[in-house]
């Protein structure tokens, strides 16, 4: 079987109001992660499709996000499937970090990348 290839960005390429979906685990979230973005871990996705459906606009690309892009390139793949105009960041949140790009935790913590 012929898959496209899967469409991927860059970080610096994620605009700054972009939607992005991180599918780490809560422990990997807690830790530090991109303010705005919905988290819904790999291993609740299926289940919890509906969440992204109702968060994402119609037609409103998703960037998805892991901590260095393998499970965020399988999420990808799933969501293009669906028909959505999904795009894994390639580098995942160590390249996000490694960028400069900013990062919140819930806690208050300085934010980093587990």
């Amino acid at each position: 079987m012929n898959f496209a290839p899967l469409p991927s960005v860059d970080v610096a390429a994620v605009p700054s109001d972009g939607f992005v979906l991180d599918v780490r685990e809560d422990n990997e979230w807690a830790a530090g992660h991109v303010e705005g973005a919905l988290h819904i871990p790999m291993s609740d996705f299926v289940a919890r499709f509906g969440e992204l459906t109702e968060a994402a606009d119609d037609g409103q690309r998703v960037h998805v996000m892991c901590r260095v892009g393998g499970r965020s390139a399988q999420v990808t793949q799933y969501l293009v499937q669906q028909g959505i105009d999904a795009v894994n960041i390639d580098g995942g949140m160590l390249a996000w970090d490694g960028a400069g790009r900013p990062m919140v935790t819930e806690s208050g913590n300085p934010a980093f990348v587990l």
